[in-house]
């Protein structure tokens, strides 16, 4: 049976749909913050939840995280500047080199997932179809990495007709799948986009039950997005040193 084309798609090239996946959801123009709630449920059933502000100026490759909860982790944070980021322990008021493909606070979330989604630079188109996934119809991008800067060499996303992702499957370069998630909701933030829901699945963390396999599950809550700038001094390392000191 042969695929039924989509006629929203039928106007524009597969690597333009790509552009506008990327578009859609940076913020070029203006600094953006939000609260994210992750919570991560074991494969043997104990769940935790971390809550942390973001703020990020994808203009110059800038985010800094913060760490609300738990308390045991308050103060905690990260600062993304450029190519460089930085893990501040609160307890050794110290930085720690660590990398955008971390586990954040070892949850299915990745540090690489704050940022704004470059597809159409990072990756090579390597094949497309169309398909249904649930009340969406969607073009399905098999991609392939063309930089190692990437968290997934490989990524296969399930865009719908609004050119927003609703599904990702992150493989390794043996084409192993990895991760994949589901993205329910958006939430419009002027005339951009972000999520409010991203359900992730580990397929590299799991326990077996009865045959079954039963994986760890992170799932990602974003709420009160604001464009509103942030000074300057919030994307560096003495913002982190002092919040904690005023916290302290």
């Amino acid at each position: 049976m042969g695929c039924i084309l989509f006629s929203a798609f039928a106007a524009d090239s597969d690597r333009e749909i790509l552009r506008k996946v990327d578009e859609l959801v940076n913020f070029e123009e203006s600094d953006l913050a939000a609260e994210y709630t992750i919570v991560k449920k074991d494969p043997n059933g104990s769940a935790s939840t971390t809550v942390a502000a973001m703020f990020r100026r994808d203009k110059s490759e800038q985010f800094l995280i913060l760490i609300l909860q738990p308390s045991a982790d308050k103060g905690k944070g990260y600062l993304k500047l450029g190519k460089n980021l930085w893990l501040y322990d609160p307890v050794g008021k110290c930085f720690t080199f660590t990398s955008a493909k971390e586990r954040f606070e070892n949850s299915g979330f990745r540090l690489s997932d704050f940022t704004g989604s470059d597809y159409a630079k990072n990756y090579d188109i390597v094949s497309v179809t169309e398909e249904k996934l649930g009340k969406f119809n969607c073009k399905v991008f098999d991609l392939k990495a063309n930089t190692n800067s990437v968290s997934f060499p490989r990524e296969k996303i399930w865009v719908s007709e609004d050119n927003l992702v609703r599904k990702i499957e992150d493989y390794s370069l043996s084409n192993q799948l990895m991760r994949s998630s589901a993205i329910p909701s958006y939430q419009q933030v002027n005339s951009r986009w972000i999520p409010a829901t991203i359900m992730i699945q580990d397929h590299m963390v799991f326990r077996e039950v009865e045959g079954k396999k039963i994986y760890e599950r992170t799932t990602v809550t974003i709420k009160d997005p604001s464009l509103n700038k942030q000074p300057d001094s919030l994307y560096t390392k003495e913002y982190l040193e002092r919040i904690n000191r005023t916290n302290g």
